[in-house]
């Protein structure tokens, strides 16, 4: 295991320090925003390119899938090469594939741009890498909570603005205010993204010569398996929320994107709460605090609904708690993967995010498929309660490991 450099103090666009906190804001809110901006349009992107919606829901399902995949390589690219230039280029290709999207006019265009776009997701990878290189573990859940409740900030209002730039302007809209955003963000990683990988891997197979003690690791596959499930939930719902919203709702795009509003603040809420309590109350406990949190939330919404009870406010509001309790939650989880092994805090974190973007890709699948005007709402929130359940499960399956592996205080 390689001895940890001391890195510099921060100087905000100083390219010789590691980066501000704004700036991992800034990459990793471009990625989740790059995710939600244009879902209130997916019903007139369909009629645009003359497609089903199941086709269109490709650009969200086939997307994380994309995502997925590509994390197992910019992990350990991360690792080899550094964040900065991993970072810097993801950017650049990003920007290419957007343009490429505005100006589609045939679906597999369209839909091969969209799948480029999933160089984005290196902001989410790298933020959570580049904090591990900055801080120990024990501040590292804390800072991942701040970054993250700022990241929530850029997209909070991004459906309700995709939503309002599809009504006034078409669905291209979207991502023409996406690319111009991209490159603004461009410009604040060369001038502020100091390198904070003082000690790359020597080459691919010294670093992965040592990913079987990561992929052995119980305790990893834990953390992987409660962010995995606590994100299922969420993206079961962005599979099945456009369906909800503008088939079963009669919810406008202008409209549907509002109702977004309510996960999203729920979710930053909780990352605040997060960046506060993480240090005092340990890794553990802020898990079982938030997945209880978000149980509580699809349970209340699946009850409305087996009541006949069926609204905007009773399904959007609901999942007010659903996105506290990931705020809560999620950072400690990735906090606790990139701890493994401090030295492939990328690999971790890049193999982490594609465990959960892949099985989320699968259930917005299933969460769009499942319902219909005769359904309704109710199989989509059985499949939200479900991953739940099982994220709650996953944490006692943590908490075994860690008391078998000498209790770490952390993890208490």
């Amino acid at each position: 295991m390689h001895r940890k450099t001391a890195l510099p103090p921060v100087r905000f666009l100083d390219r010789k320090t590691p980066p501000h906190i704004i700036t991992l804001v800034l990459i990793a809110g471009l990625a989740a925003l790059n995710q939600n901006i244009f879902l209130p349009a997916l019903p007139e992107m369909a009629a645009f390119f003359r497609t089903d919606y199941a086709v269109m829901q490709l650009t969200l399902s086939g997307y994380l899938a994309g995502t997925a995949a590509l994390q197992l390589l910019i992990g350990p690219l991360s690792d080899r090469y550094g964040r900065r230039p991993v970072m810097i280029g993801a950017l650049v290709v990003l920007i290419a594939a957007t343009i490429v999207c505005v100006l589609s006019t045939h679906v597999a265009v369209f839909l091969a741009a969209r799948m480029v776009q999933t160089t984005v997701v290196a902001g989410m990878v790298l933020s959570r890498a580049i904090v591990r290189d900055m801080v120990p573990v024990e501040q590292a859940a804390s800072m991942l909570g701040y970054v993250t409740m700022g990241m929530a900030m850029v997209p909070m209002f991004g459906p309700a603005i995709g939503g309002m730039l599809s009504e006034l302007f078409g669905w291209q809209a979207s991502f023409t205010a996406l690319g111009i955003l991209a490159i603004l963000v461009l410009i604040v990683v060369i001038a502020d993204l100091g390198e904070t990988n003082r000690n790359p891997s020597a080459s691919f197979r010294a670093q992965f010569a040592v990913w079987p003690d990561l992929l052995g690791s119980r305790i990893f596959w834990n953390y992987a398996l409660i962010s995995v499930f606590i994100s299922g939930a969420f993206f079961s719902f962005l599979g099945g929320a456009p369906f909800a919203g503008t088939t079963l709702l009669k919810l406008t795009p202008g409209a549907l994107g509002l109702q977004f509003l309510y996960t999203a603040a729920g979710y930053m809420a909780g990352n605040f709460l997060s960046g506060r309590y993480a240090r005092r109350l340990g890794l553990m406990r802020m898990l079982l605090i938030g997945n209880g949190i978000s149980l509580l939330g699809v349970g209340l919404a699946l009850a409305f609904a087996l009541a006949g009870h069926f609204t905007a406010l009773s399904f959007f509001g609901s999942m007010v708690l659903m996105g506290l309790g990931n705020g809560v939650a999620l950072p400690s989880a990735n906090a606790g993967m990139v701890n493994v092994r401090p030295d492939l805090a990328g690999s971790a974190s890049g193999l982490g995010g594609a465990l959960t973007l892949g099985l989320g890709a699968i259930l917005s699948v299933i969460a769009s498929s499942i319902m219909s005007e005769e359904t309704g709402v109710i199989p989509l929130l059985v499949v939200m309660f479900a991953c739940a359940v099982a994220a709650m499960l996953s944490i006692g399956l943590l908490r075994s490991s860690t008391r078998k592996a000498g209790g770490d205080r952390l993890d208490n």
